[in-house]
């Protein structure tokens, strides 16, 4: 099929084979005249980066089925910078879930409070919350990496990265709207499936990240769930709604 070429690829520079993870100094070779050929990887024998060549449909199918070569194709080998409009998005469904949640816990049933609701402070301090648990999460995973191979995040650039992929593969909460939109009686089943896949998406990202095995990745992210219970038990030590 005919693919979509990423912008600025033919520079040279440090790129990723997407299969054995091994480095590249270029992704393809331009021969002019609409003639492209595709870097072979030197450690593997295979094509550095096939999906250059790809629809980004195909790649967002990939990155959902959780391949690690179109997680290495998205994170090094792309320019792609919304990681942080993506953050602020994924918290501001989450806040309007929980404030959704909470307004229905108050039983009042008045259409004149509509206005008024979206008006309060709540779903700000709900937008607050959900920023401190992620951040809590982020610091438990990036603290433990930190011990566990020391090696592997020498340099501020090396967190930078980490940071970056943490927050792309959380992707998976933006499946919060619909979740609600098309409200059923399994929608608590839904949103665990939700909290579930964003938790493989960030296992997958912490493994192509740092190229480590599958139990690390794993480990980390148990220890930042830790960090974010204890972020929740104290809200509601505090007596907030979470």
């Amino acid at each position: 099929g005919r693919g979509v070429l990423p912008r600025a690829m033919a520079a040279l520079g440090a790129y990723r084979c997407i299969e054995c993870n091994g480095e590249a100094t270029e992704l393809y070779r331009d021969y002019r005249r609409g003639v492209l050929r595709i870097s072979i990887c030197k450690s593997c024998q295979k094509p550095v980066d096939k999906y250059i060549e790809y629809d980004p449909v195909i790649i967002l199918i990939n990155a959902v089925l959780c391949k690690a070569q179109a997680y290495r194709h998205i994170l090094f080998n792309t320019k792609i910078n919304i990681h942080g409009k993506l953050c602020v998005f994924c918290l501001l469904c989450e806040a309007y879930l929980r404030w959704l949640q909470l307004q229905d816990s108050s039983q009042n049933t008045d259409p004149d409070d509509l206005i008024r609701y979206a008006k309060e402070w709540d779903f700000y301090r709900m937008f607050g919350i959900a920023s401190l648990e992620q951040t809590s999460f982020f610091i438990g995973i990036s603290i433990t990496l930190w011990w566990m191979t020391p090696e592997m995040l020498k340099r501020k650039s090396d967190f930078i990265l980490l940071l970056k992929a943490l927050l792309l593969s959380t992707y998976g909460k933006l499946l919060l709207i619909p979740a609600v939109i098309w409200e059923h009686d399994y929608a608590p089943l839904c949103l665990m499936f939700i909290k579930v896949f964003v938790l493989i998406s960030n296992s997958q990202a912490i493994r192509v990240t740092l190229n480590l095995n599958r139990i690390l990745p794993w480990f980390a992210i148990f220890i930042g769930l830790i960090f974010e219970n204890g972020v929740v038990c104290l809200f509601q030590k505090m007596g907030w709604d979470v």
